[in-house]
């Protein structure tokens, strides 16, 4: 595997990488860097986890070095993940240039006076920086190159009109980089509008998880959930991502694991940006154990102490699946996922099996047939269960509870 050396950085790069603690490139990164810093579109899917945004961000920097009369826009689909590409884009820059970070949510006026000061890389929502393309406040004639980060996300949150409403703003002659963690064939289809001969890249399986996430099913009804999630939460160590469908259900978990005593903190989108910034804060620095999401979370959220990611209800769509349990496992570490499986979501389990194709369970894994709680009817899915060793030493005095056959 190739150094980051090898790529010819300008030395400030270099030195932000080596303080960064980053030495080694992924292999999304060692494929992806050199043909972007040859001016060549990219199309590019990894698994989540892996450094796609360093891969984009490296070659990006590089040519705006080089073209300084350009200017660069990265669009994302969520406000979480464009605060964290402008976090990182600013570790890598060191003061080299100005960013401006352009969501929803955040106060208009300090946007405004961010775009004021001329700045080089714009980093935002669709929604908001059409908001300032319709306002005049927001010029990119001279953008000459643009990044569109889980553009898979942004096609499902339904951004399509809003990107197409910002293409014809971006300089005609410009390089595209297109990130996603899965690669459907909607996402090829709208590569032939922004791409021109792009590379494609493709680092492993992007409908199956990182090698190093344990995953683990415990089959539960909805009254046995809560309980069976206390004792998860007191045998596991570590940082604890606890995912849930609804925003109103996010609030009321929360609440009674507060009166339990525990150290937990609720993000959906009801929240201002103000206070989801501080969750977000508050459990990067540990200052909180437990945080309990809706699929805000699920994309671009990036902390690598997060050990353990329990899906107390299972996601409705099964891509989501792996976007959810790709927040522990991050830079090649190791880690954790749970899923509580109620009578009610066997459907949907039975999908996110299908997405991933059948893949092979791990060594330790047993797998147990389900039965329908009603119909008493076959479900083809297997549950899987990996007990995570290094958690605890302490055997689950509840397993027998776990996978039994109802009916």
């Amino acid at each position: 595997m190739s150094s980051f050396s090898s790529f010819s950085l300008p030395s400030f790069l270099n030195d932000s990488l080596k303080r960064l603690g980053i030495s080694t490139p992924t292999p999304i990164q060692e494929q992806a860097i050199p043909e972007g810093l040859k001016g060549h579109d990219i199309l590019a899917s990894a698994q989540t986890g892996t450094g796609k945004t360093i891969a984009y961000l490296i070659p990006l920097i590089t040519n705006l070095i080089k073209d300084s009369n350009s200017s660069a826009l990265i669009l994302a689909p969520t406000r979480e993940l464009a605060a964290q590409i402008q976090a990182s884009a600013c570790a890598l820059l060191s003061q080299k240039m100005r960013s401006a970070l352009l969501i929803g949510g955040a106060p208009m006026m300090k946007q405004i006076s961010d775009l004021k000061r001329n700045p080089r890389l714009i980093i935002g929502t669709p929604g908001r920086v059409n908001d300032h393309l319709v306002r005049r406040t927001l010029k990119l004639t001279n953008t000459r190159f643009l990044v569109l980060d889980e553009v898979d996300r942004m096609l499902d949150m339904g951004f399509s009109e809003a990107l197409k409403k910002i293409l014809p703003h971006l300089a005609k002659e410009r390089q595209t980089f297109m990130f996603s963690a899965t690669m459907a064939g909607d996402i090829k289809k709208i590569s032939l509008t922004y791409l021109k001969n792009p590379q494609q890249i493709s680092v492993g399986s992007t409908h199956e998880p990182v090698l190093k996430i344990k995953q683990e099913t415990c089959r539960a009804s909805s009254n046995e959930k809560f309980p069976f999630l206390l004792k998860e939460l007191e045998i596991r160590k570590g940082s604890i991502l606890v995912f849930v469908k609804t925003k109103h259900g996010a609030d009321r978990l929360a609440k009674k694991l507060n009166q339990q005593k525990l150290s937990v903190s609720a993000i959906h989108g009801n929240l201002k940006q103000r206070k989801r910034d501080a969750v977000i804060n508050d459990f990067r620095k540990l200052k909180t154990r437990i945080m309990v999401a809706t699929d805000v979370a699920a994309r671009g959220l990036d902390i690598p102490h997060i050990m353990h990611v329990i899906n107390y209800d299972l996601p409705q769509s099964p891509e989501d699946y792996i976007h959810r349990i790709g927040r522990t496992g991050r830079a090649g570490m190791e880690g954790f996922a749970l899923s509580f499986i109620s009578p009610d979501e066997l459907h949907k389990w039975q999908r996110i099996h299908n997405l991933m194709n059948n893949i092979k369970a791990p060594e330790n894994t047993k797998k147990h047939t389900v039965f329908s709680h009603k119909r008493k009817k076959k479900i083809k899915a297997p549950l899987t269960s990996v007990i995570a060793k290094k958690n605890t030493s302490k055997p689950y005095s509840w397993k027998n509870k776990r996978f039994s056959k109802r009916g």
